[in-house]
């Protein structure tokens, strides 16, 4: 099983998936586009596509796929093997954004939302593209729905792009992804391998949602005042880290602006003109020698 990937750690950012079935690479294909992870403060964010031929996309709803939060975890796992079973017909692919990935990117000078991290998972349709005859693309909206639904047909020409509000729980095929997002998340919580030299690891983290209480004490207990959290948690000052946070130790950093200097001068301002300051005052030594300016020769 591809998802095995996850057990041995996370995957990073490059896409990986089941085997492409014949008929996908022959026929005409919808692909459905999902994900999982877009609130919680730990662990990773997934990205899904399920794709399968045109002609067969009612072999999904007899799978009895529908919308993964609408679903208990041992129904979401019992229909992703009934996916992994029908494997002649149709195939999955996951785009895994790591945790540290992810607050990077949200705290780099030129931010980058959630949004815009969903955007450039576009590539994950490319993965497929190379071994699946892609006819029609059905997203579950992230944002403005119509400026990405453009975005995706200048990037896709030639494919039927839909861009919606709760495709996962309309489209089959996105149900599907959505169902692959997800139980590959959990799997790579249940399985995260901690990079850190930890005395005792602590895997008692709820479900990883800031809401979660058992997260919230998961994260205080997990808090080295120095260093920080592990690289499980996504670390931002508008999520639960950011308040759990609070107990570290506090850092001064040497180039802070000083409490009596608020607004420091502009970088340019050291190379403006500076005011003219009277006439030139000539060097002693020309007054000494009797030296004076030469007018002609």
């Amino acid at each position: 099983m591809a998802l095995a990937r996850l057990e041995r750690g996370l995957a990073g950012s490059a896409p990986f998936g089941s085997p492409v079935p014949p008929r996908c690479r022959d026929r005409p294909c919808a692909v459905g586009v999902d994900e999982a992870g877009r609130g919680p403060v730990l662990g990773p964010m997934v990205y899904a596509i399920c794709y399968c031929p045109l002609e067969d996309l009612e072999t999904l709803k007899e799978l009895g796929v529908a919308d993964s939060k609408t679903l208990s975890e041992a129904e979401r796992e019992r229909r992703f093997a009934l996916l992994e079973g029908a494997g002649a017909v149709l195939g999955w692919a996951l785009q895994v954004l790591p945790p540290q990935h992810i607050s990077a990117s949200m705290q780099r000078r030129a931010k980058c939302n959630l949004n815009e991290l969903s955007h450039d998972t576009d590539g994950l349709v490319q993965f497929a593209q190379s071994g699946v005859r892609v006819a029609e693309l059905v997203v579950d909206t992230v944002g403005p729905a119509e400026p990405y639904a453009a975005k995706l047909r200048r990037r896709f020409p030639g494919v039927a792009v839909t861009v919606c509000p709760r495709a996962d729980s309309s489209f089959a095929v996105v149900s599907a992804a959505s169902i692959c997002a997800k139980v590959a998340r959990d799997l790579a919580l249940k399985q995260w391998v901690f990079e850190e030299d930890l005395e005792s690891i602590d895997r008692d983290y709820g479900s990883g949602y800031p809401n979660d209480p058992r997260t919230k004490q998961w994260l205080r207990r997990s808090l080295e005042p120095v260093f920080g959290f592990p690289r499980l948690v996504r670390f931002s000052l508008g999520n639960g880290a950011g308040a759990a946070a609070g107990g570290g130790v506090p850092v001064t950093w040497a180039d802070e602006d000083p409490e009596g200097d608020p607004t420091p001068p502009s970088l340019l301002s050291y190379f403006a003109r500076s005011p003219p300051q009277g006439p030139p005052q000539r060097p002693p030594h020309r007054f000494e020698r009797r030296l004076r300016p030469l007018d002609e020769l």
